[in-house]
């Protein structure tokens, strides 16, 4: 159970989905993957001061800098795109910047374009995909599509398209045999030229799931590994096969039948075998 700090809750309402049930055997490739590797995202939307002290311009005074984050939303559509950590911004501004004028409610939205982004690593042209101009400098900067999805950690990218692609990368990284199967010579530089990213493969398939993934896939590797089969469909090929091999006995010790009167199990062997029109 959460413990409660200060009015609120410690690890939030939905800790307890990874103690329990199949949330407790999740691998811990997938918890790795999920952590963040810095307390905040990269300051895209304001400009952190530099420093511990400042002066302040009307005082003169030395004041302490204090770098408060502006808060972030990011809809449901940006995690079908690469927005670059870019998102959604709710405040406050004066009319015509008028100090008089009485405040509003005021929204910024990110400017979007359509751009479409080819692969090395999966030879294959991505998009048209919804992009900021914040990702497009960021590719840039990265030296290439693949080097930014690849270097960039997961609080920054903010986006579950971008997850998903590098989930992908790193498979195809790791199984070197589907990478490029017909050119060697193409494979080796790229093999070489991202080697600092290779992993193993059993921790490059968790990479980028989400909770509800995550579980789907450990029941499913639990149920290759334990089978477990209805009873009804074990009972259903018994008497199947019983009625095939002319075994089972339908009629009972104390039923007497005339030779002109089918009996019971000629008319479940005449409805189970017939044909279907059409056969």
């Amino acid at each position: 159970m959460a413990t409660k700090v200060g009015g609120l809750y410690k690890f939030g309402s939905k800790a307890h989905r990874y103690k329990q049930g199949l949330g407790a055997r999740i691998p811990e490739a997938w918890h790795k993957w999920r952590k963040y590797t810095k307390p905040l995202p990269k300051p895209v939307h304001w400009l952190p001061e530099q420093g511990k002290y400042k002066i302040h311009p009307k005082s003169g005074e030395r004041v302490l800098v204090q770098n408060v984050p502006i808060k972030v939303t990011y809809p449901k559509e940006s995690q079908s795109a690469l927005w670059g950590g870019e998102g959604i911004i709710e405040g406050y501004k004066k009319k015509n910047d008028n100090k008089l004028k009485p405040r509003y409610h005021k929204v910024w939205k990110p400017q979007l374009f359509e751009r479409s982004f080819y692969s090395d690593i999966l030879d294959r042209t991505i998009g048209p995909i919804a992009v900021t101009r914040s990702t497009l400098n960021q590719i840039d900067e990265c030296y290439g599509f693949d080097f930014y999805i690849l270097k960039t950690p997961r609080e920054d990218l903010q986006s579950q398209l971008a997850m998903d692609l590098k989930r992908h990368m790193l498979l195809a990284l790791a199984r070197k045999d589907t990478l490029y199967p017909e050119d060697s010579e193409k494979r080796e530089k790229i093999c070489k030229r991202y080697q600092a990213f290779v992993i193993p493969e059993e921790e490059a398939e968790w990479v980028g799931l989400t909770h509800a993934e995550a579980i789907k896939k450990v029941r499913k590797i639990e149920q290759e590994k334990n089978p477990i089969r209805p009873l009804v469909d074990v009972y259903t090929e018994e008497l199947i096969a019983k009625l095939r091999d002319q075994t089972f006995d339908l009629e009972g010790p104390d039923v007497e039948l005339d030779e002109d009167t089918p009996s019971r199990l000629d008319s479940v062997r005449k409805w189970l075998f017939k044909k279907k029109p059409g056969d």
